[in-house]
């Protein structure tokens, strides 16, 4: 495979778990894709129930050797509060990301925490609105506490914000570069804002809430919208609030630390949020884009990040752990920081 121009992650897109590899009779029919019993892997799929259910076997030719459980039964319970109950009552033998309110409910045995490369972070209008200006922007982050965040609504289930990149990557502390270029603070004046957030993860509409009493101490006036976030995500991309919380994993499914910069930070970005478009932080972001060797990308994602910091486009909230439901008779489950496996060659019951 070639590219066009040099494309240094391009190994990490081709590894990308969203890329799956199936065999061509997946694609017997005509405009249509059949992936059970097609793909490659420990485990097959054999039967696949719309978007609620799934169930697999073990895959005894897989390349990688032989998966010790014989199979899983997969469920898609949207509720929290549902999975979490499903491994109480031994329904289930692991529940994926069980909510913060939920954890307390379970033995200290059964919880994993594992800390991910999930940012929570407020974006601001940059565009329109009271926080196309850089001083209401620093007025705004000054305002708001991250630990009382970390601390409150996660119940101590997540780290106080530093950066877009947290402690998940070990690398990033030691090449943090400090945000320059910031405007001062030029006071809030009574400004109406309205943040707009999403339910489907249950700890964000508080996360919200407690930045609308933050900022309204400051001096704002705040109104709130929360929605599903399929009912959401067109009119943020369209520029129709002044802020939105958002949950992101900073690592995307590639593991590249700039491909995250590229689609949220940068004037032609896909997922720009912020409505950001900032030379600097383009020509930071491109810069770092170009280079191949490791160590060095990471540096220069670094550098980039603090030119984006230093706009106030993004105040990055908390860094979230991932808290993950396991049964007693349960061994081998993959704790992912990147939220990407689960269940591999070595988990068994």
């Amino acid at each position: 495979m070639t590219t066009a121009d040099p494309d240094p992650p391009l190994p990490l897109r081709l590894s990308s778990p969203g890329l799956v590899v199936l065999s061509a009779h997946a694609y017997a029919k005509k405009d249509a894709v059949d992936p059970v019993g097609t793909a490659t892997g420990p485990f097959e799929l054999t039967e696949v129930t719309g978007t609620t259910a799934a169930t697999l076997d073990r895959f005894d030719d897989y390349w990688g050797g032989r998966a010790q459980a014989s199979g899983v039964d997969a469920r898609f319970i949207a509720d929290g509060t549902a999975r979490t109950n499903a491994l109480r009552t031994g329904e289930a033998d692991i529940a994926e990301a069980v909510p913060v309110s939920q954890a307390a409910s379970l033995d200290e045995g059964a919880r994993r925490e594992t800390a991910t490369t999930r940012t929570t972070s407020l974006l601001l209008n940059t565009r329109s609105g009271a926080f196309a200006d850089p001083a209401t922007r620093a007025t705004a982050r000054a305002a708001i506490d991250t630990s009382a965040l970390a601390e409150g609504v996660y119940e101590g289930h997540a780290d106080p914000g530093v950066g877009i990149y947290g402690p998940a990557l070990t690398w990033a502390a030691d090449k943090r570069v400090k945000p320059t270029g910031r405007a001062a603070a030029g006071g809030a004046d009574g400004k109406t804002l309205t943040i707009a957030t999403y339910d489907n993860r249950p700890e964000l509409p508080e996360v919200a809430q407690v930045l609308k009493q933050q900022l309204e101490k400051a001096g704002f006036t705040v109104k709130l919208e929360v929605r599903e976030y399929a009912r959401l995500e067109s009119d943020a991309l369209a520029g129709k609030f002044d802020a939105f919380v958002s949950a992101r994993n900073t690592m995307l499914d590639t593991g590249d630390p700039v491909s995250i910069l590229a689609s949220d930070y940068t004037c032609d970005g896909g997922y720009n949020l912020a409505l950001l478009c900032d030379k600097k932080a383009d020509e930071a972001v491109s810069a770092a884009e170009s280079v191949a060797d490791t160590a060095k990308r990471q540096g220069a994602a670094m550098t980039a990040e603090a030119k984006i910091l230093g706009t106030d486009a993004v105040v990055p909230l908390v860094h979230q752990r991932i808290i993950t439901g396991v049964g007693a008779k349960v061994s081998g489950v993959l704790l992912d920081p990147y939220e990407r496996s689960l269940v591999g060659v070595g988990t068994r019951r």
